[in-house]
């Protein structure tokens, strides 16, 4: 698994609706949806966790990143890295880093978008993980 292959599973994902829980690429994901349906298609090791509520509290995203084997919590981005992101409160959302843009599944945009990670978007990293076994 490379991080194109990683760039390359998200991408063909863009378009798709968002929709809380979704978990079936061109029909309906959400930003852990999205990250579900990456580990799947580059072959990376997983587990899904449904029945989250809408804007997870009380660290649940955290814990659940953390508890992922096939994750490792990295300090610097590279093309490929899940990052966890803070709108306010607790973390709730996630993307993936492309370079210059993230790709996620976005609910003000409806859908799965890719789009230049600016200041803004960059000040709400909490954390980067990287998929394991990555070359």
């Amino acid at each position: 698994m490379t991080p194109e292959d990683i760039l390359a599973a998200a991408r063909s994902a863009i378009g798709t609706p968002f929709r809380h829980q979704g978990r079936e690429v061109s029909k309906a994901l959400d930003c852990a949806g999205l990250a579900v349906y990456v580990a799947d298609k580059v072959g990376a090791e997983y587990q899904d966790s449904p029945g989250y509520a809408a804007r997870p509290s009380g660290g649940l995203l955290e814990s659940a990143l953390d508890a992922q084997t096939g994750l490792e919590r990295v300090f610097e981005m590279q093309p490929g890295d899940l990052l966890l992101m803070r709108f306010m409160g607790d973390p709730q959302h996630l993307a993936i880093y492309a370079g210059e843009t993230i790709i996620h599944a976005f609910a003000a945009g409806r859908k799965v978008c890719e789009h230049r990670l600016d200041d803004v978007w960059r000040a709400r990293i909490v954390r980067i993980y990287r998929f394991r076994g990555i070359s």
